[in-house]
């Protein structure tokens, strides 16, 4: 009888269990090694559980292509396993003549990337979908949708499991190295194990996990951008019935503050975008020196400042004055006031920056020998983790 692959995966993400549970569905062992004590303690467990379907992306990026397939493919599985989620829609507002010309080129692309139903409102349509909205030209985008990414996640590690692989918690991985030219050991801090491949999907850590495991210098580096919430007060939620999106500035991969219809209920607005002094840095004070050092005299993020000056001191204000944070959110919805607000749950983006200081827009994965590191997957990695994952098993595992 043929041996089954032993296959590792490195982190308990949304995108790491995404890609154990379509290992396990093909007869492979795998386990799943997590540092944290459970599954999506960071970007998974904390984004705003929206489904992102493709618009915003380059046509024949890799974002562009695995949206689109990973949105209906995690519908599907949601569908199948009483997960709770709505296909509710969003609108992208545009509240200027500038924003109207962004819109429409949107529009293209999203059509471009396949996307279905695209449709610009009437004002009539506006007003009888999102009442408080306003805006000189609107684009209602059906196919994205909200979900409980946590409940995702825990459906995946009891299917992991089911189906005989298994996960180790609070395992950070302290060495790895090749043993033969048919298996790599891993070396944790409870005992070693051996591997025929390595998949490592480290997410805010990512880069270190490049370095420390192939000995090699990361091609680019992970900065933690903190995206701060604020929600809305109980009886002001009707404020926003579904996803209400400004037209975002396409030299940055951050989307705006935008409104979010949780999948409890509940309203967010948000986020801002500001710099972290430490990766998992989910408050105001959370420092870490080593995080700190390792970003502030990086000279990507450097060139970055210094070439976006504006952006970084608006994304701070932002950051202690909600007055300037509610400002951005009043393009929108004019008559929001901070009476109706209070703040809301924080997330950390792992953002990669090249050398040249360029934000990385698409998804990078790179192949060492028998490890396979998925470098920057942002979003709309959640929605796309399932199409990620079969990108990684019939691109770079051998058949």
């Amino acid at each position: 009888m043929k041996k089954k692959k032993q296959i590792a995966v490195i982190g308990a993400g949304i995108v790491g269990l995404a890609i154990a549970y379509k290992l396990s569905l093909l007869n492979k062992k795998v386990v799943v090694f997590e540092k944290e004590p459970a599954e999506g303690m960071h970007q998974s467990g904390r984004n705003s559980g929206v489904m992102h379907c493709g618009l915003y992306y380059q046509p024949g990026s890799l974002k562009a292509k695995l949206s689109v397939n990973g949105i209906r493919e995690m519908i599907a599985f949601a569908k199948e396993n009483a997960i709770s989620h709505d296909v509710c829609g969003k609108v992208v507002v545009a509240t200027s003549d500038e924003e109207e010309k962004v819109l429409l080129a949107l529009a293209d692309r999203g059509n471009k990337n396949g996307l279905k139903g695209l449709k610009y409102l009437s004002k009539t349509e506006l007003k009888k979908r999102e009442p408080f909205v306003r805006a000189k030209k609107a684009l209602l985008v059906p196919e994205e949708g909200i979900i409980d990414y946590k409940a995702v996640m825990k459906k995946l590690v009891y299917k992991i499991q089911e189906n005989g692989g298994s996960i180790y918690y609070s395992s950070p991985i302290k060495k790895i190295f090749d043993t033969s030219q048919s298996s790599t050991q891993i070396n944790t801090n409870k005992q070693e194990y051996k591997f025929d491949h390595v998949i490592s999907c480290a997410g805010l850590w990512s880069d270190n996990n490049y370095k420390n495991l192939t000995s090699k210098k990361s091609p680019l580096k992970i900065i933690p951008f903190r995206g701060e919430y604020l929600k809305f007060k109980p009886g002001y939620e009707d404020r926003v019935n579904h996803l209400v999106y400004p037209v975002p500035d396409n030299q940055f991969p951050f989307l705006g503050v935008h409104f979010t219809r949780m999948i409890d209920g509940t309203r967010e607005v948000g986020p801002n975008a500001v710099l972290a002094l430490k990766r998992d840095g989910y408050n105001r004070n959370s420092f870490s020196i080593i995080d700190t050092l390792e970003s502030l005299t990086y000279s990507g993020l450097i060139r970055f400042i210094m070439n976006n000056l504006s952006f970084s001191v608006n994304e701070f204000k932002s950051s202690f004055f909600l007055k300037n944070f509610i400002a951005k959110a009043k393009k929108m919805i004019p008559d929001l006031d901070g009476s109706m607000l209070e703040r809301g749950p924080v997330g950390v983006r792992a953002q990669a920056v090249s050398p040249k200081g360029e934000l990385m827009m698409d998804f990078n994965i790179i192949k060492e020998g028998r490890q396979i590191h998925i470098l920057n997957a942002p979003s709309p990695g959640a929605t796309a983790s399932f199409a990620i994952a079969s990108h990684i098993i019939q691109n770079y595992l051998p058949r």
